[in-house]
Order: C-alpha cells, then structure tokens, then sequence
C-alpha cells in the first residue's frame, strides 16, 4: 500500500475537480456563463439573430415566456465562437419522440407535434396545418393556446403573407429581400423569409422566422393588424415534409413578444420537425387506407332505405376495423318487407366482398320465397359453404306485414331483436342456433313477433356487444338498459331511437358512418324500424 502524504492527495482531488469543471463550463454551462459574462439573461426565446460585425442582437430578450427547462441545454455558442463545433445534446429529443411515436391518429399526432414544439422552440402558442401536396386529403388544423376564433382570424389573412402559408404553398424566399447583410452558422449568407422574414441557419431547413412583426414594416399591413389583435409580436414556421410523399403542411409557433430561437434550437425542433413528419406520412397512410375501406363499405350497403306505408326505417354504421358487417331492406312482393342484418367472420377487404356476396345472395332468395326466413337462411348457408367453405357468418332475416304488425324471423347465431316501446323493452325469443358454416347442415325454427303501435324493433350486429367490456351478459344488459332510457319524445324517431342507444353504449355523439377510435373496435350496424 502506498504511503501518499495528504498535501499530496489535495493536489490530486484539486485536479479532477478542476478537470470536471471544465466539462461542465465547456457543455451545458458554457452558454450560461458566456451569457452572464456579457450582462445578458439567458432565457429560452433569447433571440439570438444573426450579428453583423460588432453589433449585438436588434430584438430584446423577451420576459413571456418559460424559464429553461430542466435536460434542454441553451446553445452552446453562437457561429465562430468557441466549442462551436460541439456535438449538439440530443437527449431531449428522446422523450418527446417517443411519446409522439404513441399517438395513433392524426390528430392526436398533430397535437403532441404542436406542444413538444413549443418547448423546444420556447412559445406558448401555435397551430398545426395538415395539407398534403398531392391534394388526396384530409385536411386538419389544430391549434394550442388559440381559440377557434383566433385560427380562423389567421386563416383569413392571405396565404401569401404569413409564414405557414407560404411553406404550405412551396414558395421559396419572401418578396422583399433584406438589405442588412447576415451570415448562417457556417458562415453563409442567410435569405429572407415570408414577407421579409428572416431565414435561419441550416439547422431547421426551409423553416421561416419572423422575429419583430411589429416592428417589420416590410410585412404585410394585415398580418401585422391580425398579431396585434391576437397578441403576437414573433413567429417561427417549420414545414412538414417526409421522404416519398412530400410536404405534408406546416407548423407555426408564436411568441407574445419579438423573440427568435436560438441556433441550439433551431437544431432541435428541425431534428424533432423531420422525425414528426415521417410518422406523420405513416398515419397519413393508414387514415386514407381506412378512408377507402369505409367508402368500399359504404358502397356495399343500401344507398337508401326503402318507404314502405306502415313502417319507419332508419340505419346506423359505426366504423371501425374493416369487418363484414352488413344491413339490408327490401320490399317483398304483396307489401311485405325484408329485414336482415349479419356479419362474416374475419377483417379486412376478403371480409368486405365476402359480406357483399351473401347480401346479394340473401336479396335474391329473399325475393323468392322471403315469407319464409327459415327457407332464406337455409340456402344463404348452403351457398357459403359450397363458395366460402373456410369462412363462418351470422345472419338474422325477418319478413315483415307492416299492415298486420306481424314479423316472421329467424336467426343462424345471430343477436336477438330488441323491441322498444312505451309498454315494454325486451328481447325477441329467438331459438339458439348455430352461425352458418359451422355445421354439416344449418336448422333452426322461425319466429313470430306481434308489433304493438308505436314501437321500435332494433336489430343489430354482434360488433356492437363487442364493444362492451365484460361479460356478454353485461353487453346484452347494457344494451337493454339504453334502449330503455330513450326519452319518451324521440320514440317516435327511429334515427333518434338509434342515435340514443348507440351515444350510451359507445360513449359519445355517433352518426352513420362515424367512427369509434378504440383500440381493436370493429365495425358494427344498427336498423331500427318503427312501426305506426
């Protein structure tokens, strides 16, 4: 064991002290002590823009906006000072990209793109653009800290004059050049943005900022006039754009006084902007895949149901997962009418065209011998298993005497009807049977059911149980419990009737062709009809 003296031992802490100073002062702390140095407050939204030889920033520092935050370092200097060269702290970025990678839809992504930006950028207020290039769709705009009245004040200015607008219409420079000279991070002189804006280092390609708009009389007298009304004095634009498909919009953030990001994060919210847009395109996708999905779906249904004197028909479809869910209504010969609702086993476009064929199945041996359900079902489940033989499907079928009230039905391992009335809310006594293609022959015996005036008869997809978590005694039970909560006053509506049941079972306003959002939710079908 050596015998070190302790004045030996000091001088050595003394050095690996000094030397994790420094690595302190030459990363996090630099920017703060250069700061300091200078007599200037280190703040987030600190414009740092960009110097001509020996004189200082034009805009003050801003005191709106938040302190630092804890994990994003300021920048490390400003170009051709020391320690430029550093590798920018990337850390930040890692949370906010995994949270943005949770988000599952448009919207959703749009939003966490509109927050993590703002912190990164060091604004409290923004809005969010989508508008692909190609012009297939959808479109959106979200905005954070403004009103609905605030992004339709934005919105009316021409798109030529503000920042966002211009990226979204893939112009490049603004209209009057800056006279002052400016030099980018390398060294490079730095263009002119939207209306005269100021174009930042290369950190945020293609991004726009607009440090001093009322200040800037080069900008248009409109957008001036709207940021005094709204309350900002600054803004800074970034445009979504992804490898293979293009610009998808573009992202404004605005500050209350005249403000710029510094270089530092420029760079981040430019790596955070490129990375939001790739999954944005990934989101894009998948909304215009379900979009044709719905539309293919929506084709294979009745365009619209059919008047017939006695009877009330209303339809709702609830999409989610691409599923072969169908409804179907059709007059009968002697003025009777068909009723059906089913659904096939499966997802996605095979389910689809499965469901389409048995529809025009079941049309075709409705209109031969549709008094008897028992008959239609029967060789509906002859003709899937001779065409389909490794697909299984439900299917309830009812023919209906609107003049007598009278329905004959039958169901191959379908849901029971729900009737709803001011006297009674019950399940139709259906007798258990198997869903066709399951067994060697399909059998089961119909049903016949007396309509009081007045009352509903819903009929539905088992999709809409699913949604409910529990037991199937529990769906069945909360189904019931809806229907018997419909006011006295929308009894008389089959739509509302319908609308009524669907807001309590699913949570929320749903119309035809909503969609419930639910991780995993199918697609599910309600036909009310309500007899006079």
């Amino acid at each position: 064991m050596l015998d070190i003296s302790s004045r030996v031992r000091v001088h050595l802490d003394a050095a690996v002290t000094a030397r994790h100073d420094i690595r302190i002062d030459m990363g996090v702390c630099d920017a703060v002590e250069q700061g300091e140095a200078a007599g200037k407050p280190v703040a987030m939204s600190t414009p740092h823009l960009p110097k001509v030889a020996g004189t200082g920033p034009t805009v003050p520092a801003p005191a709106h906006t938040a302190s630092p935050l804890s994990g994003i370092p300021a920048a490390a200097s400003e170009p051709g000072a020391p320690n430029g060269d550093r590798p920018p702290d990337l850390t930040p970025l890692q949370g906010l990209a995994e949270r943005l990678a949770r988000t599952r839809t448009l919207d959703e992504a749009l939003r966490e793109l509109l927050g993590a930006g703002a912190t990164l950028v060091g604004a409290r207020r923004g809005m969010a653009v989508l508008e692909p290039a190609d012009g297939r769709g959808p479109t959106a705009t979200v905005g954070l800290g403004l009103a609905h009245a605030d992004l339709g004040a934005i919105e009316t200015l021409p798109r030529s004059t503000t920042p966002h607008g211009r990226l979204l219409d893939g112009l490049p420079g603004g209209p009057l050049p800056d006279p002052r000279p400016s030099s980018s991070e390398h060294g490079a002189p730095t263009g002119r943005g939207a209306g005269g804006a100021a174009m930042p280092p290369s950190g945020a390609p293609g991004a726009v900022a607009t440090p001093d708009i009322p200040g800037d009389e080069r900008l248009d007298p409109r957008h001036r006039e709207v940021a005094a009304r709204l309350g900002f004095a600054a803004s800074y634009a970034v445009p979504l754009t992804a490898e293979g498909t293009g610009r998808l919009g573009a992202v404004l953030w605005l500050y209350d006084e005249p403000a710029e990001p510094d270089g530092h994060r420029r760079h981040l919210v430019g790596l955070y902007g490129r990375y939001a847009s790739e999954h944005l395109a990934r989101l894009l996708e998948l909304e215009r895949g379900r979009a044709e999905v719905n539309a293919l779906t929506e084709e294979l249904l009745p365009t619209r149901l059919p008047h017939v004197p006695g009877v009330r028909l209303a339809a709702r479809r609830v999409a989610g997962s691409p599923g072969g869910h169908w409804y179907d209504a059709l007059p009968l010969p002697e003025g009777a009418l068909g009723l059906a609702v089913g659904s096939v086993s499966g997802t996605g476009p095979g389910a689809l065209a499965a469901a389409g064929r048995l529809r025009a199945s079941l049309r075709a041996y409705a209109v031969l011998e549709g008094e008897d359900p028992v008959a239609v079902l029967s060789d509906l489940e002859l003709l899937l298993r001779l065409t389909e033989p490794a697909r299984s499907a439900t299917a309830l079928f009812a023919c209906v005497e609107p003049v007598r009230r009278r329905i004959v039905l039958a169901g191959a391992g379908h849901a029971p009807p729900l009737v709803v009335g001011d006297r009674r809310t019950e399940y139709v006594e259906t007798s258990v049977s198997a869903p066709m293609g399951m067994l060697p022959c399909w059998e089961a015996p119909s049903v016949e059911l007396d309509v009081r005036p007045g009352e509903t008869v819903l009929f539905y997809t088992d999709g809409l149980l699913r949604r409910i978590s529990g037991s199937v005694d529990r769906a069945f039970a909360l189904l019931h419990a809806a229907a018997a909560s419909v006011p006295r006053a929308e009894r008389a509506d089959p739509g509302a009737v319908a609308d009524h049941v669907l807001r309590l079972v699913l949570g929320g306003s749903v119309k035809d062709g909503g969609r419930d959002r639910r991780a995993g939710a199918g697609d599910a079908v309600v036909l009310a009809a309500r007899f006079d």
